[in-house]
């Protein structure tokens, strides 16, 4: 039973940093919620899946692919647009567009995607973290997923941040 919900980005975390906040968290599991599991960037090669997955192992941390939960390219494509439109860097986003939180709110945390996932965390899974790439938790689809997690479980998601 899940006992505490957190997310977590790459942006701005040091490969030491990311890895001593999920130890500061007691953070047992970590869900990798990406498409494309690849970062670009030589200082962000640790978040790469490979090697994200042998140093959680090294570590005793879980690692959990929920793909189900990635957004496809159609849905990233809204996103995309709406920053072009306001003139917004992808690592500079503040926040989602409301027609992106709409359309990723429908389509990916209903009860039938979203609940096997839940079922599928072992009793030992108590203290998971939801992972991809942004900065700030409110730029990325993870902030949604934890919304419906800490809703569905009566738990306040915290966030780790750099």
């Amino acid at each position: 039973m899940l006992k505490q919900v957190y997310t977590i980005g790459v942006y701005g975390f040091t490969p030491e940093s990311f890895f001593q906040a999920l130890r500061d968290a007691g953070v047992d599991t970590l869900c990798d919620i990406r498409l494309r599991r690849g970062v670009r960037g030589a200082e962000y090669a640790f978040a790469n899946s490979l090697r994200l997955q042998d140093a959680l192992a090294r570590r005793g941390i879980r690692y959990r692919h929920w793909i189900e939960l990635a957004p496809a390219l159609e849905l990233r494509k809204l996103q995309y647009a709406s920053d072009r439109e306001t003139k917004t860097a992808k690592r500079q986003r503040q926040e989602l567009c409301p027609e992106y939180i709409e359309r990723y709110s429908a389509e990916y945390l209903r009860s039938e995607k979203f609940q096997p996932l839940l079922e599928a965390l072992e009793p030992e899974e108590q203290v998971i973290a939801l992972f991809c790439v942004e900065t700030e938790p409110a730029a990325c689809h993870r902030s949604l997923v934890a919304k419906r997690l800490g809703a569905c479980l009566g738990l306040e998601v915290q966030h780790l941040m750099p």
